[in-house]
């Protein structure tokens, strides 16, 4: 039996801009030239010390180029509005959860809403009320792999607490270009933040709590990595619980320091992100001298012995949680990319 489904609606909730109102008062208005430049020292002077104030990012700016190519980019993803998620993508589903492979290049909004014609073209979905899709996680626009999403408010609410609670296990793959890391596995700890109008960036460990142009604040950021194969010598590890090495763990407080003529080399890894902060893999990829390919955001090559790349190579792979209802303990993998497999010569 075919069960009719309603187009899912995402709600999103605008806040109204702060207005900044400045007043001067006649007393205030300097009545010669001396004071009008001693005024404007005095300003200057309280603008340094302002600006002081502030943590200083320790990850470079993104290239004026990069600009171009994400606008590019995100127009194609935006062409692919026209296309619905393809039937094989749908990974697993039953009364609570749907799982999807996400493709590469497609906003998760896009992915959302093809869900419903994907589960009917499954003609798997069971006879009842329609389900109240909910967003579990969501992928950056290039990133593919593992996207949860739910079909109850009530698992929703469950699932929201257990992604906040740092109670989901989430592995990615990454294929890097750079120096051959020295390390087989490592952890870098750091702050995470971005100014108002600015790009995220990578900020001391020390930094979090501070507050950053704008009003917004530096939270921690942790990430978790293991070298799978570099140029292609090495293979594909099974997932397992990652063990921290304490004397292998980086504490961020200075700026890395990078040599732009060292040999770089193929290097796929496996992340294991502690939060979920916005671009955080790509972020740390990127600290560590290894940023992602096709990543021009964050210094990732474009273009990589003949091929150009029209976006970043990064996956979900998996992810790992308690059930919310059966409270039994569930995993989610996505297939490997067709990249992953040939990096890794599977």
């Amino acid at each position: 039996m075919r069960l009719q489904v309603q187009q899912p609606t995402l709600f999103f909730t605008k806040f109204p801009k702060p207005q900044i109102c400045y007043f001067t008062t006649m007393a205030a208005m300097p009545n010669s030239s001396s004071e009008a430049d001693s005024t404007t020292n005095s300003n200057s002077q309280n603008d340094l010390h302002y600006l002081q104030n502030y943590p200083v990012p320790l990850s470079p700016r993104p290239p004026l180029i990069s600009k171009d190519i994400e606008l590019s980019r995100a127009m194609s993803a935006k062409s692919n509005s026209f296309f619905g998620l393809p039937t094989p993508d749908v990974i697993y589903q039953d009364q609570w959860f749907v799982v999807v492979n996400k493709p590469q290049g497609w906003y998760c909004e896009r992915v959302f809403e093809s869900v419903p014609m994907a589960l009917c073209e499954c003609d798997s979905a069971e006879s009842g009320s329609p389900p109240e899709f909910h967003l579990a996680n969501r992928l950056d626009r290039d990133t593919s792999g593992v996207m949860l999403i739910t079909k109850s408010h009530k698992v929703a609410s469950k699932m929201v607490k257990a992604f906040t609670d740092h109670k989901v296990t989430k592995t990615y793959i990454a294929l890097c270009i750079g120096p051959a890391p020295k390390w087989e596995k490592i952890t870098v700890k750091s702050g995470h933040g971005r100014s108002k109008f600015g790009a995220y960036r990578v900020y001391a460990a020390s930094d979090v709590g501070r507050v950053l142009p704008g009003g917004s604040m530096v939270k921690d950021m942790e990430t978790s990595f293991e070298v799978l194969s570099i140029n292609g010598q090495g293979c594909f590890k099974e997932r397992s619980e990652f063990r921290k090495d304490e004397e292998n763990t980086v504490l961020v407080e200075e700026k890395a320091v990078t040599d732009s003529d060292v040999k770089r080399d193929e290097v796929v890894v496996r992340a294991y992100p502690r939060n979920g902060r916005t671009h955080q893999i790509r972020l740390h990829c990127q600290y560590l001298g290894i940023p992602i390919i096709g990543d021009v955001k964050y210094e990732g090559v474009k273009e990589w012995k003949g091929r150009s790349y029209d976006g970043h190579e990064l996956h979900a792979e998996s992810l790992s949680f308690e059930h919310p209802v059966t409270g039994l303990p569930v995993t989610f993998c996505a297939p490997l990319p067709l990249w992953a497999s040939q990096a890794l010569q599977q």
